[in-house]
């Protein structure tokens, strides 16, 4: 006999925090919120050194694209941390972006990506191969990732 503390688990797994079926194509948005974030997360791992000046930026990224408090900020900056830590694949994250951002909002996103992994001045080529793979993922054609590319060196007042 399956005990109740099993049952509760495998309920947990069909139904999310908020009592909706899970899997029926609308995720709560901290989950949208932190699946973002490890993205953001992943593509500042990519070159192997998550400087502070990367931790930084997503923080304030994540700040302003969510409207979060700075303490809000850095609470789903490690739990993103966390999640990149157990995951083996990007598809569970870009699947809830898929799902919840519009065309302009993935587009937005990249921007944010572009922004993190330039954020140390350069771009390794792990990071270029990951962004290249996130726009795939995302659905977000070449041309619209090479802008967004272009915004975000902008922004941080570096050429293209």
């Amino acid at each position: 006999m399956i005990g109740s503390a099993v049952l509760n688990r495998i309920k947990a797994l069909f139904v999310e925090r908020d009592g909706r079926p899970a899997g029926g194509g609308q995720h709560g948005g901290d989950e949208l919120q932190l699946a973002a974030a490890a993205l953001l997360v992943e593509a500042a791992q990519m070159d192997d050194d998550f400087a502070a000046s990367e931790r930084a930026t997503i923080a304030d990224l994540v700040k302003h694209r969510f409207a979060l408090s700075d303490e809000e900020a850095a609470m789903l900056l490690d739990a993103a941390e966390d999640r990149v830590a157990e995951s083996t694949q990007l598809f569970a994250f870009t699947r809830v972006v898929n799902e919840r951002f519009s065309f302009e909002e993935r587009v937005e996103l990249l921007e944010m990506l572009w922004q993190v992994a330039y954020s140390d001045g350069r771009l390794h080529d792990h990071e270029a191969s990951l962004m290249r793979r996130i726009a795939g993922l995302v659905h977000v054609p070449d041309r619209d990732s090479g802008q967004a590319r272009k915004r975000a060196l902008a922004r941080l007042g570096l050429e293209a």
